[in-house]
C-alpha cells in the first residue's frame, strides 16, 4: 500500500508548540469536549486524550502525543479524544482507524480539528499579496478539511453512529499582524513540509495586512479572524446500538404517513 505524503515537517511543528503561550482555542475544545460528554448517558473509566498540551487536560491520566503512529493500545479505552490536532496529520484517516482499534466495544471517540473555513480571510490576503509581489504561491496555510468529506472518513476508520458537525469562533485583533503573531502564540505557525525555508518578504505581508484591512475591517478598525473547529464523533461497534432497518422491512409506507396517494412511476403526470 502506498503511504500518504508528507504533508507536515513534524520537527517544526514540535518546534512551534514548545515556544506557543497562547491556547485559548484548546481550551475552548476542552470545554467543548466536557459539554458533549455531559450529554452522553454513559461513565467513562479509561480515557485516553491526543494532544500536544497535556497541562490542559488534567483529569485526563493518559496524554498520547500526536505523532504519526498513537502511543495507544489496542481495547485499552473506552473514551479517546483527539484535541485540536488532527488537522496537521500526515495520513488523517490512518489516525482515525489507531483510535478506533484503541476503543474497547462501544467505546467513544471524540475528535477536533480546524475545518476548512478556518483562517479564509487570511489565506485569500496572503495568497493575492504574493502574487502581486512576487509573481507566484508557496505552500503557506495548512489545506484543511471540509465537514462534508469528514463523516465519510469516520466510516472507513470503522466507527458507528458517525457523525460530524461544527462550530465557529470569530477572534477580533488590533491588525492583521497581531493576528499572524497569535498564530505563532498558539503553535500553528506555518509546519508544512513544503513550506519555503526562508523568511517572508517583508512586503508580502504589509500588503497582506493592507489587504486585511481593506476587506475585512470592523467600523471600529480592528479586523476579525475566523475559526472554524470541526467535531467528529464515531462509536466502536458493539451489538447494543441502533441498526438502519433492512431495505423493505418499513412498516408503514411512506405515501400514509404523508397522508397522500401513491402512483406507480408509469402512471404519474407528467410535469410541466
Amino acid at each position: 500500500m502506498q503511504n500518504p505524503p508528507i504533508l507536515t515537517d513534524r520537527l517544526a511543528l514540535t518546534r512551534h508548540r514548545a515556544r506557543a503561550t497562547a491556547f485559548f482555542l484548546h481550551e475552548e475544545v476542552a470545554a467543548e469536549t466536557q459539554e458533549r460528554l455531559d450529554e452522553v448517558n454513559k461513565s467513562f473509566t479509561h480515557p485516553a486524550v491526543v494532544t500536544p498540551f497535556p497541562q490542559l487536560w488534567p483529569d485526563y491520566p493518559v496524554p498520547v502525543p500526536d505523532d504519526d503512529t498513537l502511543a495507544l493500545s489496542p481495547a485499552a479505552h473506552d473514551l479517546v479524544i483527539h484535541a485540536l490536532c488532527l488537522h496537521w496529520a500526515n495520513d488523517p484517516v490512518g489516525q482515525l482507524v489507531q483510535c478506533r482499534r484503541a476503543l474497547r466495544p462501544d467505546g467513544l471517540f471524540l475528535g477536533f480539528l480546524f475545518g476548512g473555513q478556518t483562517l479564509n480571510e487570511l489565506r485569500a490576503c496572503l495568497a493575492q499579496a504574493e502574487s502581486e509581489t512576487t509573481g507566484g504561491l508557496s505552500p503557506r496555510v495548512l489545506p484543511m478539511a471540509e465537514i462534508r468529506d469528514l463523516g465519510g472518513l469516520l466510516q472507513r476508520a470503522g466507527f458507528s453512529l458517525p457523525v460530524a458537525d461544527s462550530f465557529t469562533k470569530t477572534v477580533i485583533y488590533p491588525d492583521a499582524l497581531a493576528l499572524m503573531q497569535d498564530l505563532r502564540a498558539m503553535g500553528e505557525a506555518n509546519a508544512l513540509a513544503a513550506r519555503l525555508r526562508h523568511p517572508t518578504r517583508r512586503a508580502v505581508i504589509a500588503r497582506a495586512a493592507d489587504l486585511y484591512q481593506q476587506h475585512h475591517a470592523l467600523p471600529d478598525g480592528r479586523i476579525k479572524a475566523t475559526f472554524e473547529i470541526i467535531g467528529l464523533t464515531g462509536w466502536a461497534p458493539h451489538e447494543s446500538q441502533q441498526k438502519p432497518l433492512r431495505p423493505g422491512s418499513a412498516a408503514q409506507r411512506l405515501a400514509d404517513a404523508l397522508n397522500t396517494s401513491e402512483l406507480p412511476l408509469r402512471d404519474q403526470p407528467p410535469k410541466g
